[in-house]
């Protein structure tokens, strides 16, 4: 017997990923299904809602809009397989630009483009053929939505502001043309970056702030929705005060009611001063993703989820070398008082901190951690509240390329043996790594940020 759903055309698709439903009717037969060769990383057991959350994070690295949501979970519920959707957002132009290899990101064409270079003038038009000089500049006409900035190698002030919003189906990209060409130094204000728009993509900068080591903030995001991808985030508050007014390398925060934020394949590195318990790598107070992070030598905590946070995925980072690796909890609540729940903790290396995973503050029950490399941390390995355990947890060294705690550039690629290859689950992670390198589900998923 046929089947017929609601189901978006390839034409349309692409808006369908963050509109509301649409209205067009599509007959698929059983065989379509039967044909279907998506790879999902779909929990079965979860419920349809999270089903689809988990599908959009492992192909489209983010979460789904309210729209998204609400039309593909009708859809799950009316019968249509999940390789079967999975096959449908594959085809969407979103995927496509996203795991399209480019090293900046995978950009799809915008509406508005403009263009910064260090040869540039403020007085400039802003285009191709005569970019603004400052990212304080075009900070100032980049306000549309459907917009990339396009920022040629070269060194750039910081202490900026981005306000600007894009929309579910128009984002607003900032995008170092070259991966780590476009470094970004501090300026004349405490945060390197600060952007509180929503929708809003920061791809491929280099935040350095070894120039001022007392500045305390790298890249801040309050909005929502917004994706921190690809960048070398690295000597942020060396030599900061330590106060309960904190700091970060990448610091997502809810404090402006800001949700679904995502921390994708970035490098973090000497940030903070030894000692002090207020200054992390990636900080984390929404919903959201970090994954593929790789993340050194950090006074505090390598990933802190603290405040508000709660739906958080931490899959397939590798930390090492700082005072936590991971911390999972709540408090010093801004909006609620529930503590972080629902959070999962796959894949990740922690390995030579001197504590490894650990819940503190308010958690919840339906907290998991599964195939996650715990070695050598000090302290301890993990610590879990509320009776829970960790499932396939390896307790072996990681056995990276070149390991060390005090070389200006370790290597943290996995040598030829490392227990890591092969043990970790598909559930929640990238369909590539932190180099853009294809994880391999025939032979296994590897734990860490880099696949083998």
């Amino acid at each position: 017997m046929k089947q017929i759903v609601t189901l978006a055309s390839n034409a349309r698709l692409n808006a369908l990923l963050s509109a509301s439903i649409a209205a067009l009717v599509v007959s698929i037969a059983p065989a379509h299904a039967q044909a279907a060769t998506a790879t999902t990383s779909v929990t079965a057991a979860a419920t349809p809602e999270d089903q689809i959350t988990q599908l959009y994070q492992s192909l489209l690295n983010r979460s789904p809009d309210a729209g998204g949501l609400a039309y593909w979970t009708s859809v799950l519920n009316s019968g249509v397989p999940i390789d079967v959707i999975a096959s449908y957002l594959k085809s969407s132009d979103e995927y496509q630009a996203l795991h399209a290899g480019d090293t900046t990101g995978g950009i799809p064409a915008t509406t508005y483009n403009y263009y910064v270079a260090p040869t540039g003038s403020d007085s400039a038009a802003g285009t191709k053929a005569a970019p603004f000089k400052t990212l304080a500049r075009a900070a100032q006409v980049a306000t549309k939505a459907s917009t990339t900035v396009w920022v040629a190698p070269g060194t750039y002030t910081g202490g900026f502001k981005t306000t600007a919003s894009g929309t579910a189906t128009g984002r607003i990209y900032w995008v170092s043309t070259t991966k780590w060409g476009a470094k970004v130094v501090p300026g004349s204000t405490s945060n390197v970056w600060d952007n509180r728009g929503s929708y809003v993509n920061i791809i491929g900068f280099d935040i350095d702030g070894s120039t001022k080591p007392a500045v305390t903030h790298g890249v801040y995001t309050g909005g929502s929705n917004t994706v921190i991808q690809g960048n070398h985030v690295h000597h942020i508050a060396k030599s900061a005060t330590c106060t309960s007014g904190g700091g970060s390398a990448i610091g997502v925060d809810s404090y402006y009611g800001g949700v679904l934020n995502d921390v994708i394949g970035n490098t973090v590195n000497d940030i903070g001063p030894a000692g002090c318990k207020y200054i992390q790598g990636i900080y984390v107070s929404t919903s959201g993703n970090v994954k593929n992070n790789l993340v050194y030598r950090v006074g505090e905590a390598a990933i802190h989820l603290w405040h508000d946070a709660n739906h958080v995925n931490i899959i397939n980072n590798t930390v090492t070398s700082s005072h936590y690796g991971i911390i999972v909890g709540g408090g010093d609540f801004y909006h609620t008082s529930a503590g972080d729940n629902y959070t999962v903790v796959n894949n990740n290396i922690v390995y030579d901190n001197t504590y490894g995973i650990s819940e503190q503050g308010v958690t919840g029950k339906n907290n998991s951690y599964s195939n996650n490399l715990l070695f050598q941390n000090s302290g301890y390995n993990i610590s879990l509240k509320n009776g829970l355990t960790a499932k396939n947890t390896v307790s072996s060294n990681p056995l990276f390329v070149a390991y060390s705690k005090t070389a200006t550039t370790p290597d943290y690629h996995l040598a030829a043996g490392s227990p890591a290859i092969g043990r970790g689950t598909s559930v929640g992670a990238l369909p590539n790594d932190i180099d853009g390198k294809p994880r391999n589900a025939t032979t296994g998923y590897d734990i860490g940020a880099y696949q083998h």
